[in-house]
């Protein structure tokens, strides 16, 4: 009888482990959030890139240009309210945090000059 106990305990052990789990999930949430970033214009001259940790619970902002250089990231909801905003110099990387689900779109300017834009999805 015991091989068949072990046989289930290391079956439920395994589900356990197999689920998804949100870092900062409230009952209910069995899931991890995905972030779809989707680029409407982008810039030749600089090199911006914002991408999801592992985690898929912040976005890095990394840009990298001409020396001397701040870029400023804009996040906005879908009633154009700006939810997020950060800057960074030439060759830095920052974490943006704290955002909820749903839809936004995003800018990024340096001085300026509109340098790229696109969606952010959180779902």
């Amino acid at each position: 009888m015991q091989p068949v106990i072990y046989i289930l305990f290391s079956l439920v052990m395994f589900m356990l482990v197999q689920l998804p789990v949100k870092a900062n999930s409230s009952p209910g949430y069995l899931y991890k959030d995905s972030i779809v970033i989707s680029k409407l214009l982008t810039s030749k001259k600089y090199k911006i890139k914002i991408y999801p940790g592992a985690s898929q619970e912040v976005l890095f902002f990394t840009a990298s240009g001409e020396e001397g250089k701040v870029y400023q990231f804009f996040m906005f909801d879908v009633d154009g309210n700006l939810v997020k905003q950060t800057q960074i110099r030439n060759k830095q990387t920052t974490i943006i945090t704290n955002f909820n689900k749903g839809c936004y779109t995003f800018e990024v300017f340096s001085d300026d000059e509109h340098i790229e834009n696109g969606t952010l999805t959180i779902k």
